[in-house]
């Protein structure tokens, strides 16, 4: 069941989102996720991430009025972290191995399966996803 759930929730996001703009009327539909460079941060986070976080990761994507939590600004985390970016934390959220209310429960980690199903299983790029989302949210933090 889970090896074939993993487009539900990126399919979700972005069907709310679509709807809330198109009719302000959640319509649910089922599509996979688009294909990504692995290489490029910035892509996997226009892709994946902008819908709920917004462009600028300040947590206002469009997708936000349908989440229950609100999305993390995620400019601020090295500000609230010390000064230092977390980004052990970051990557393991992605991964699904810390639970993000917002990205459901530990039970099921959204985009770490994601990212291991676009690449067919391949670890290094699975890994190389997941470094470079990371790293990208890394260049949005606040100075």
């Amino acid at each position: 069941m889970r090896k074939h759930s993993w487009f539900l929730v990126p399919a979700l996001v972005l069907s709310v989102s679509a709807a809330l703009i198109a009719q302000n009327k959640p319509t649910i539909k089922q599509v996979p996720p688009s294909r990504t460079n692995a290489s490029s941060g910035a892509e996997m986070y226009r892709t994946y991430c902008a819908v709920c976080h917004g462009m600028d990761g300040k947590g206002k994507g469009p997708a936000s009025p349908a989440l229950k939590v609100q999305a993390t600004d995620l400019t601020v985390m090295a500000k609230n972290n010390g000064g230092k970016f977390p980004e052990l934390k970051v990557y393991n959220s992605i991964r699904g191995e810390v639970g993000v209310a917002a990205h459901g429960s530990k039970d099921m980690p959204i985009w770490g399966d994601v990212f291991r199903d676009l690449g067919r299983g391949d670890s290094s790029e699975t890994s190389l996803r997941l470094r470079n989302l990371t790293k990208h949210i890394e260049s949005m933090q606040t100075k």
